[in-house]
């Protein structure tokens, strides 16, 4: 029984029962004290839901701390957190004075690195929050898009699919924040050159409810010329085209110009904006190899 109330009280309890004398350590379990800690300067996530918080204060109050926050130590009497904002607020709330906690040992560069990553593994963010921590790994953290890729474990192409909507207008990047629109909506909006354009499709998709295989269509047709005296020598792409098209895209992060004429003859031609933009592409195509 005393085991089983040892676990309802959390980690800290598991700490505290263990029978041992208490040192500070890096790589095990610590119970720290709360007031010992301070915020993280480069927390990338600025807003927190209330009302979630005080449910897991609740949840704190009555079973513990069940995942330890991270920190790197400042000094003998400070420590700086690194990951698991969330977690010490919510303990505040319940009245904690102490807190497991892993300790790390990290230089600004690698504080800041280690909170980008952890954000961008959280199933509650949206799609911005997410591009703008990819964005921030590039430029604060010197990181490529390959870099990343290995850190988070994601594709290449979805992170480029992500950066890709932090060049969308303001007003429709806080809808999809605010979930009007899906990341799906977002992706296609992307390929409108046009911002006047992007934002009149951006309000139909929200006035008539669009879904995201009828947007694409709209797009599509957008972007298609009009030029009558073309119309006759173009073919509609097979479906199983247009899906490699868009596999292209996203492995190449441009816009491919894929033709095929009816006896199944065409061309693939990947644009590039410079010498380095080609750099970029000519480095895909040798890893492909």
């Amino acid at each position: 029984m005393a085991k089983r109330n040892a676990l309802g009280r959390g980690l800290g309890a598991l700490i505290d029962d263990a029978g041992q004398e208490h040192i500070v350590t890096a790589d095990a379990v610590n119970e720290i004290d709360i007031d010992k800690i301070e915020a993280n300067p480069f927390q990338p996530r600025s807003i927190f839901n209330e009302e979630a918080l005080e449910e897991l204060a609740t949840s704190i109050k009555e079973l513990g701390i069940i995942q330890p926050i991270t920190v790197r130590k400042v000094d003998d009497n400070k420590f700086q957190l690194i990951s698991g904002e969330r977690r010490l607020r919510a303990a505040q709330q319940a009245g904690l004075k102490k807190i497991p906690a892993f300790i790390r040992f990290a230089d600004d560069q690698g504080m800041l690195e280690m909170a980008l990553v952890e954000n961008i593994q959280r199933e509650d963010l949206d799609a911005i929050e997410v591009a703008i921590s990819y964005q921030r790994l590039i430029e604060e953290c010197k990181l490529t898009q390959e870099n990343m890729s290995e850190r988070v474990g994601k594709k290449r192409s979805t992170i480029s699919n992500y950066l890709r909507l932090l060049k969308l207008p303001a007003e429709i990047q806080l809808g999809i924040r605010d979930k009007q629109i899906s990341m799906g909506h977002a992706r296609a909006l992307v390929n409108i050159k046009n911002e006047k354009t992007q934002l009149k499709i951006y309000y139909k998709i929200i006035d008539e409810a669009l879904s995201v295989r009828k947007t694409e269509d709209i797009i599509r047709d957008i972007n298609t010329p009009k030029n009558s005296a073309n119309k006759k020598d173009k073919v509609r792409l097979p479906e199983e085209y247009e899906q490699l098209k868009k596999h292209l895209e996203e492995h190449f992060d441009s816009n491919i110009d894929f033709k095929r004429n009816n006896k199944g003859s065409g061309k693939i031609v990947i644009p590039f904006k410079s010498d380095e933009d080609l750099e970029r592409i000519m480095g895909i195509i040798d890893k492909m190899k």
